[in-house]
């Protein structure tokens, strides 16, 4: 099965979410706790749109 437009969106977006929160977190912007909220907030949002499709 081939990956629509939309997914393949969503499988390059949501590690750079990722990527952008844990560097936020490193360089002191975010708290752990944001950060964690933004982890798991961009990869379950991620994954119903995936799933969806």
């Amino acid at each position: 099965m081939l990956m629509t437009d939309a997914q393949t969106g969503l499988a390059v977006a949501t590690p750079i979410i990722v990527g952008f929160s844990i560097a936020l977190y490193r360089m002191g912007v975010l708290q752990r706790y944001s950060a964690g909220i933004a982890v798991a907030a961009s990869v379950v949002i991620a994954g119903v749109l995936f799933f969806q499709q």
